[in-house]
C-alpha cells in the first residue's frame, strides 16, 4: 500500500502546509506547472516525487520531469501529463497515449479545477487536483490524498486550503 499526496499548478509557490503534507505520504505526484527546479528539490526532500513538466516551466524542470509519464503503483497503471483535457474531451496527444496504454488512472493538471471522474467509456479514473499556487483564477488552493493498494485506488480525500 502507498500513500500518495498529487498536487499541481503551484507556480513558484510552495510553504509549509505542503511540506508538512508532503513528509506524511509515501509518495508526492505533481502534475506540471512547477515554476521552478528550487520547488522540485524541496519536495524531493520529503520523499519520492513524480511529475511531468507544464507549459510555464523552463529548461531545468524539463530535465527531470517528462511530458508525457507512465508507471504502475502497486498494481495500477497510471498516465501523467499536465493538459490532457477531460473524459469525452481529451486533448489529441493525450488521448494517443491514453489508447496506447490504457491505464487504469488518469492524472492532469492545467485547469487550476480540482476534478475526479471515472471515464466509462475509456475505463479508467481520472484526477486533477486543482492549484496549490497563489497564481490563477482559482479561489482555494487544492491537493488530493489517497491510497493505492493492491491496484486500487482508495479512501481520496480533497485537502482544501485559502488562498
Amino acid at each position: 500500500m502507498r500513500k500518495i499526496l498529487l498536487l499541481s499548478d503551484t507556480h513558484h509557490y510552495i510553504d509549509d502546509t505542503m511540506i508538512d503534507e508532503a513528509k506524511k505520504h509515501d509518495e508526492i505526484w505533481h502534475a506540471g506547472d512547477w515554476g521552478n527546479i528550487e520547488l522540485y528539490d524541496q519536495l524531493s526532500e520529503c520523499g519520492p516525487v513524480k511529475g511531468v513538466y507544464g507549459n510555464i516551466d523552463g529548461g531545468d524542470i524539463r530535465t527531470v520531469c517528462p511530458k508525457h509519464l507512465h508507471f504502475t503503483c502497486e498494481g495500477l497503471s497510471v498516465y501523467m501529463t499536465h493538459i490532457a483535457g477531460y473524459p469525452n474531451r481529451y486533448k489529441k496527444e493525450a488521448l494517443e497515449h491514453i489508447l496506447e496504454y490504457r491505464p487504469q488512472m488518469v492524472v492532469c493538471g492545467h485547469s487550476h479545477i480540482l476534478k475526479v471522474m471515472y471515464d466509462d467509456k475509456l475505463e479508467h479514473l481520472h484526477l486533477n487536483p486543482g492549484a496549490m499556487g497563489k497564481s490563477g483564477f482559482h479561489k482555494v488552493r487544492t491537493m488530493l490524498s489517497f491510497v493505492i493498494d493492491q491496484g486500487k485506488p482508495a479512501h481520496m480525500k480533497v485537502l482544501e486550503y485559502t488562498k
